[in-house]
Protein backbone atom coordinates (compact mmCIF):
# COMPACT_ATOMS: atom_id res chain seq x y z
CA UNK A 1 0.00 0.00 0.00
CA UNK A 2 1.22 3.53 -0.76
CA UNK A 3 -0.06 7.09 -0.80
CA UNK A 4 -0.61 7.09 -4.57
CA UNK A 5 -2.98 4.14 -4.32
CA UNK A 6 -5.03 6.01 -1.72
CA UNK A 7 -5.18 9.08 -3.95
CA UNK A 8 -6.35 6.93 -6.87
CA UNK A 9 -9.08 5.38 -4.72
CA UNK A 10 -10.32 8.82 -3.73
CA UNK A 11 -10.29 10.00 -7.36
CA UNK A 12 -12.33 7.03 -8.64
CA UNK A 13 -14.81 7.48 -5.81
CA UNK A 14 -15.16 11.14 -6.74
CA UNK A 15 -15.54 10.76 -10.52
CA UNK A 16 -17.25 7.33 -10.55
CA UNK A 17 -15.27 6.65 -13.73
CA UNK A 18 -11.81 5.11 -14.15
CA UNK A 19 -10.96 7.13 -17.25
CA UNK A 20 -11.88 10.49 -15.73
CA UNK A 21 -10.09 9.62 -12.49
CA UNK A 22 -6.94 8.65 -14.40
CA UNK A 23 -7.04 11.94 -16.31
CA UNK A 24 -7.39 13.90 -13.06
CA UNK A 25 -4.42 12.01 -11.59
CA UNK A 26 -2.32 12.52 -14.76
CA UNK A 27 -1.75 8.78 -15.35
CA UNK A 28 -3.04 6.25 -17.84
CA UNK A 29 -6.24 4.34 -17.12
CA UNK A 30 -4.53 0.89 -17.22
CA UNK A 31 -2.00 2.06 -14.63
CA UNK A 32 -4.70 3.41 -12.34
CA UNK A 33 -6.82 0.27 -12.70
CA UNK A 34 -3.84 -1.96 -11.96
CA UNK A 35 -2.89 0.03 -8.85
CA UNK A 36 -6.42 -0.13 -7.47
CA UNK A 37 -6.69 -3.84 -8.24
CA UNK A 38 -3.40 -4.39 -6.42
CA UNK A 39 -4.73 -2.50 -3.41
CA UNK A 40 -7.95 -4.54 -3.38
CA UNK A 41 -5.99 -7.79 -3.57
CA UNK A 42 -3.60 -6.72 -0.83
CA UNK A 43 -6.39 -5.63 1.50
CA UNK A 44 -8.69 -8.50 0.43
CA UNK A 45 -11.64 -6.12 -0.09
CA UNK A 46 -13.71 -5.00 -3.05
CA UNK A 47 -13.71 -1.19 -3.19
CA UNK A 48 -15.64 -0.64 -6.42
CA UNK A 49 -18.44 -2.42 -8.23
CA UNK A 50 -17.22 -2.24 -11.82
CA UNK A 51 -20.41 -3.73 -13.29
CA UNK A 52 -22.44 -0.55 -12.76
CA UNK A 53 -22.39 2.68 -14.75
CA UNK A 54 -21.39 4.97 -13.21
CA UNK A 55 -19.08 2.88 -11.04
CA UNK A 56 -20.46 2.29 -7.54
CA UNK A 57 -18.39 2.40 -4.38
CA UNK A 58 -19.22 -0.64 -2.25
CA UNK A 59 -20.30 -0.33 1.38
CA UNK A 60 -16.89 -1.59 2.49
CA UNK A 61 -15.25 0.74 -0.01
CA UNK A 62 -17.02 3.78 1.46
CA UNK A 63 -15.48 3.05 4.85
CA UNK A 64 -12.02 2.39 3.38
CA UNK A 65 -12.09 5.66 1.42
CA UNK A 66 -13.10 7.63 4.50
CA UNK A 67 -9.98 6.34 6.22
CA UNK A 68 -7.90 6.91 3.07
CA UNK A 69 -8.90 10.58 3.07
CA UNK A 70 -7.77 10.92 6.68
CA UNK A 71 -4.40 9.38 5.82
CA UNK A 72 -3.91 11.60 2.74
CA UNK A 73 -4.85 14.70 4.75
CA UNK A 74 -2.41 13.74 7.49
CA UNK A 75 0.42 13.21 5.00
CA UNK A 76 -0.30 16.53 3.29
CA UNK A 77 -0.31 18.26 6.66
CA UNK A 78 3.05 16.66 7.45
CA UNK A 79 4.46 17.93 4.15
CA UNK A 80 3.09 21.40 4.85
CA UNK A 81 4.66 21.49 8.30
CA UNK A 82 7.98 20.42 6.81
CA UNK A 83 7.75 23.27 4.30
CA UNK A 84 6.95 25.75 7.07
CA UNK A 85 9.90 24.55 9.11
CA UNK A 86 12.07 25.11 6.04
CA UNK A 87 10.43 28.52 5.56
CA UNK A 88 9.10 27.45 2.13
CA UNK A 89 5.56 28.30 1.03
CA UNK A 90 4.51 25.28 -1.02
CA UNK A 91 1.57 22.99 -1.69
CA UNK A 92 -1.60 22.64 -3.72
CA UNK A 93 -4.64 24.87 -3.28
CA UNK A 94 -8.03 24.18 -4.87
CA UNK A 95 -9.83 27.50 -5.23
CA UNK A 96 -13.28 28.35 -6.58
CA UNK A 97 -13.87 31.89 -7.85
CA UNK A 98 -16.94 33.69 -9.14
CA UNK A 99 -16.74 34.35 -12.92
CA UNK A 100 -17.49 38.03 -12.23
CA UNK A 101 -14.29 38.20 -10.16
CA UNK A 102 -11.80 35.74 -11.66
CA UNK A 103 -11.30 37.55 -14.96
CA UNK A 104 -10.12 40.66 -13.15
CA UNK A 105 -7.80 39.19 -10.51
CA UNK A 106 -6.47 36.12 -12.37
CA UNK A 107 -4.28 37.88 -15.00
CA UNK A 108 -2.87 40.29 -12.42
CA UNK A 109 -2.96 39.58 -8.70
CA UNK A 110 -3.14 35.78 -8.83
CA UNK A 111 -0.53 35.43 -11.59
CA UNK A 112 1.79 37.78 -9.68
CA UNK A 113 1.24 35.78 -6.49
CA UNK A 114 2.19 32.52 -8.25
CA UNK A 115 5.30 34.12 -9.71
CA UNK A 116 6.30 35.17 -6.21
CA UNK A 117 5.59 31.68 -4.82
CA UNK A 118 6.53 29.19 -7.59
CA UNK A 119 6.19 26.15 -5.31
CA UNK A 120 2.46 26.72 -4.88
CA UNK A 121 0.22 24.76 -7.26
CA UNK A 122 -3.11 26.53 -7.72
CA UNK A 123 -6.11 24.71 -9.16
CA UNK A 124 -8.62 27.49 -9.90
CA UNK A 125 -12.18 26.93 -11.12
CA UNK A 126 -14.82 29.47 -12.13
CA UNK A 127 -18.00 28.53 -10.27
CA UNK A 128 -21.25 30.07 -9.01
CA UNK A 129 -21.53 30.85 -5.31
CA UNK A 130 -23.90 27.93 -4.79
CA UNK A 131 -21.50 25.48 -6.46
CA UNK A 132 -18.54 26.87 -4.51
CA UNK A 133 -20.35 26.16 -1.25
CA UNK A 134 -21.27 22.64 -2.37
CA UNK A 135 -17.67 21.94 -3.42
CA UNK A 136 -16.33 23.22 -0.10
CA UNK A 137 -18.62 20.86 1.79
CA UNK A 138 -17.54 17.86 -0.27
CA UNK A 139 -13.85 18.73 0.03
CA UNK A 140 -13.40 19.39 -3.68
CA UNK A 141 -12.34 22.95 -2.87
CA UNK A 142 -10.13 24.33 -0.12
CA UNK A 143 -11.52 27.86 -0.40
CA UNK A 144 -13.77 30.09 -2.48
CA UNK A 145 -13.84 33.75 -3.43
CA UNK A 146 -17.41 35.07 -3.37
CA UNK A 147 -19.44 38.23 -2.84
CA UNK A 148 -20.46 38.55 0.81
CA UNK A 149 -22.46 38.60 2.98
CA UNK A 150 -24.18 35.44 1.76
CA UNK A 151 -26.58 33.63 4.06
CA UNK A 152 -25.69 30.10 2.94
CA UNK A 153 -22.01 30.77 3.65
CA UNK A 154 -22.46 31.59 7.34
CA UNK A 155 -21.05 28.24 8.47
CA UNK A 156 -17.69 28.99 6.87
CA UNK A 157 -14.76 31.10 7.98
CA UNK A 158 -14.63 34.47 6.19
CA UNK A 159 -11.58 36.60 5.40
CA UNK A 160 -12.25 39.99 3.80
CA UNK A 161 -10.50 40.75 0.51
CA UNK A 162 -11.76 44.06 -0.86
CA UNK A 163 -14.74 46.30 -1.59
CA UNK A 164 -15.39 47.49 -5.13
CA UNK A 165 -17.80 50.06 -6.44
CA UNK A 166 -20.69 49.08 -8.73
CA UNK A 167 -21.03 51.31 -11.79
CA UNK A 168 -23.35 51.84 -14.74
CA UNK A 169 -22.36 50.96 -18.31
CA UNK A 170 -24.74 52.71 -20.70
CA UNK A 171 -25.04 53.09 -24.47
CA UNK A 172 -24.51 56.58 -25.84
CA UNK A 173 -28.21 56.99 -26.70
CA UNK A 174 -29.29 56.05 -23.17
CA UNK A 175 -31.20 58.53 -21.04
CA UNK A 176 -28.48 58.06 -18.44
CA UNK A 177 -25.95 59.63 -20.78
CA UNK A 178 -28.03 62.78 -21.15
CA UNK A 179 -27.63 63.72 -17.50
CA UNK A 180 -24.51 64.60 -15.51
CA UNK A 181 -21.71 62.19 -14.69
CA UNK A 182 -23.57 60.73 -11.70
CA UNK A 183 -26.68 58.57 -11.80
CA UNK A 184 -29.52 57.93 -9.36
CA UNK A 185 -31.60 54.75 -9.77
CA UNK A 186 -34.59 56.83 -10.90
CA UNK A 187 -32.58 57.92 -13.96
CA UNK A 188 -32.32 54.35 -15.25
CA UNK A 189 -34.75 53.08 -17.86
CA UNK A 190 -35.32 49.71 -16.22
CA UNK A 191 -36.81 48.29 -19.43
CA UNK A 192 -33.41 48.54 -21.15
CA UNK A 193 -31.22 46.66 -18.70
CA UNK A 194 -29.00 43.70 -19.62
CA UNK A 195 -28.47 41.24 -16.78
CA UNK A 196 -26.42 38.18 -15.98
CA UNK A 197 -28.14 34.82 -15.61
CA UNK A 198 -30.34 33.92 -12.64
CA UNK A 199 -28.42 32.99 -9.54
CA UNK A 200 -25.51 35.33 -10.28
CA UNK A 201 -24.87 37.59 -7.30
CA UNK A 202 -24.10 40.61 -9.51
CA UNK A 203 -27.56 40.29 -11.07
CA UNK A 204 -29.12 40.20 -7.61
CA UNK A 205 -27.17 43.28 -6.59
CA UNK A 206 -28.51 45.25 -9.56
CA UNK A 207 -32.04 44.05 -8.78
CA UNK A 208 -31.56 45.39 -5.25
CA UNK A 209 -30.59 48.80 -6.60
CA UNK A 210 -33.40 49.16 -9.16
CA UNK A 211 -36.77 47.63 -9.93
CA UNK A 212 -36.14 45.80 -13.18
CA UNK A 213 -38.52 44.90 -15.99
CA UNK A 214 -38.28 43.03 -19.27
CA UNK A 215 -35.56 44.29 -21.59
CA UNK A 216 -37.21 45.97 -24.59
CA UNK A 217 -34.04 46.65 -26.59
CA UNK A 218 -33.35 43.01 -27.43
CA UNK A 219 -34.78 41.54 -30.63
CA UNK A 220 -38.27 40.11 -30.11
CA UNK A 221 -37.13 36.69 -31.31
CA UNK A 222 -34.17 36.54 -28.89
CA UNK A 223 -34.22 34.95 -25.46
CA UNK A 224 -30.81 35.42 -23.87
CA UNK A 225 -29.13 35.92 -20.51
CA UNK A 226 -25.41 36.53 -20.22
CA UNK A 227 -23.02 34.45 -18.13
CA UNK A 228 -20.10 36.88 -18.06
CA UNK A 229 -19.48 40.61 -17.86
CA UNK A 230 -17.70 40.89 -21.21
CA UNK A 231 -20.89 39.67 -22.93
CA UNK A 232 -22.90 42.39 -21.17
CA UNK A 233 -20.46 45.02 -22.44
CA UNK A 234 -20.78 43.71 -26.01
CA UNK A 235 -24.58 43.68 -25.81
CA UNK A 236 -24.68 47.29 -24.68
CA UNK A 237 -22.20 48.28 -27.41
CA UNK A 238 -24.12 46.50 -30.19
CA UNK A 239 -27.76 46.74 -29.12
CA UNK A 240 -27.85 49.64 -26.68
CA UNK A 241 -29.30 49.66 -23.21
CA UNK A 242 -27.69 49.59 -19.79
CA UNK A 243 -25.84 47.17 -17.53
CA UNK A 244 -23.91 47.17 -14.27
CA UNK A 245 -20.14 46.71 -13.97
CA UNK A 246 -17.92 46.08 -10.96
CA UNK A 247 -15.12 48.61 -10.71
CA UNK A 248 -12.35 46.14 -11.60
CA UNK A 249 -14.02 45.47 -14.95
CA UNK A 250 -13.63 49.10 -15.99
CA UNK A 251 -9.85 48.81 -16.19
CA UNK A 252 -10.18 46.25 -19.00
CA UNK A 253 -12.36 48.50 -21.18
CA UNK A 254 -11.05 50.47 -24.13
CA UNK A 255 -10.77 54.25 -23.82
CA UNK A 256 -13.92 54.64 -25.93
CA UNK A 257 -15.83 52.19 -23.76
CA UNK A 258 -14.71 53.92 -20.57
CA UNK A 259 -16.63 57.00 -21.74
CA UNK A 260 -19.84 54.98 -21.31
CA UNK A 261 -19.15 54.29 -17.62
CA UNK A 262 -21.09 56.33 -15.06
CA UNK A 263 -21.09 56.30 -11.28
CA UNK A 264 -24.20 56.26 -9.16
CA UNK A 265 -24.73 59.37 -7.10
CA UNK A 266 -23.43 58.99 -3.53
CA UNK A 267 -23.88 56.95 -1.45
CA UNK A 268 -22.19 54.72 -4.02
CA UNK A 269 -23.25 51.05 -4.11
CA UNK A 270 -20.45 48.53 -3.71
CA UNK A 271 -19.95 44.81 -3.27
CA UNK A 272 -17.81 43.10 -0.66
CA UNK A 273 -15.52 40.28 -1.79
CA UNK A 274 -14.27 37.67 0.68
CA UNK A 275 -12.49 34.34 0.85
CA UNK A 276 -14.49 31.58 2.55
CA UNK A 277 -13.22 28.22 3.71
CA UNK A 278 -14.61 25.39 5.75
CA UNK A 279 -12.06 25.28 8.54
CA UNK A 280 -8.44 26.23 9.20
CA UNK A 281 -6.24 23.55 7.68
CA UNK A 282 -2.63 22.77 6.91
CA UNK A 283 -3.12 25.02 3.87
CA UNK A 284 -3.90 28.02 6.07
CA UNK A 285 -0.49 29.61 5.53
CA UNK A 286 -1.01 29.54 1.74
CA UNK A 287 -4.48 31.02 2.13
CA UNK A 288 -3.23 33.75 4.46
CA UNK A 289 -0.47 34.74 2.04
CA UNK A 290 -2.86 34.75 -0.93
CA UNK A 291 -5.41 36.88 0.92
CA UNK A 292 -2.78 39.35 2.06
CA UNK A 293 -1.33 39.60 -1.45
CA UNK A 294 -4.66 40.24 -3.22
CA UNK A 295 -5.98 42.61 -0.57
CA UNK A 296 -2.75 44.56 -0.44
CA UNK A 297 -2.64 44.90 -4.22
CA UNK A 298 -6.25 45.99 -4.74
CA UNK A 299 -7.37 47.96 -1.70
CA UNK A 300 -5.14 50.93 -2.48
CA UNK A 301 -6.44 51.09 -6.07
CA UNK A 302 -10.21 50.92 -5.56
CA UNK A 303 -12.53 53.86 -4.98
CA UNK A 304 -13.96 52.55 -1.71
CA UNK A 305 -10.82 53.32 0.29
CA UNK A 306 -10.64 56.84 -1.10
CA UNK A 307 -13.98 57.94 0.33
CA UNK A 308 -15.56 55.05 2.30
CA UNK A 309 -18.17 57.18 4.06
CA UNK A 310 -19.91 57.77 0.75
CA UNK A 311 -20.52 54.09 0.04
CA UNK A 312 -23.41 51.80 0.88
CA UNK A 313 -23.15 48.01 0.65
CA UNK A 314 -25.47 45.95 -1.52
CA UNK A 315 -26.18 42.51 -0.12
CA UNK A 316 -25.92 39.80 -2.79
CA UNK A 317 -28.69 37.75 -1.20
Amino acid sequence: MNIQQLEYLIAVDKYKHFGNAAQACFITQPTLSAMIQKFEDEMDVKIFDRTTHPIRTTDVGIQIILEAKKVVDAINELRSKANLLNNVLAGKLNLGVLPTISGFILPTEIFDFLKTHPKIELNLKEMTTENIIKALKTGELDAGIISTPYAAANEFYHDFLFNEELMIYAAEDSTVEKKDSFVVPEDIDVQKVWLLEEGNCLRTQFENICELKENTVKPKNLEFVASNINTLVQLVDKLGGISILPELAVEQLTDQQKKKVKRFRAPFPYREISVIYYKPTYKQKILDELIEFIAGSLNSKLNYNKSPNEFVGIKPQ
